[in-house]
C-alpha cells in the first residue's frame, strides 16, 4: 500500500480546486451535512457525532482493505 500516499503535488492541486470552486465542495458535502443535521435534530448531538465517527471509521477501514 505504499503507492496510496498523497504527495505534495496532489495535495496542492486539490487545495487549488477547492479555492477556485468552493461550490463543488458544497455540492459534494451538502448531503452529508443535511443527514448529520437531521440525525442531530432527531436523536441529539452525541448520537449524530457517534454515527459520523463510526461511518468515518468504516470508510477508512474499507479504503485500506479494498
Amino acid at each position: 500500500m505504499a503507492g496510496k500516499k498523497v504527495d505534495r503535488v496532489h495535495a496542492e492541486s486539490a487545495l487549488e480546486v477547492v479555492k477556485e470552486s468552493p461550490a463543488i465542495v458544497a455540492i459534494v458535502a451538502a448531503p452529508a451535512i443535511v443527514v448529520f443535521g437531521l440525525l442531530w435534530w432527531l436523536t441529539g448531538f452525541g448520537t449524530a457525532l457517534l454515527v459520523a465517527l463510526v461511518l468515518a471509521g468504516v470508510a477508512v477501514i474499507a479504503k485500506k482493505v479494498f
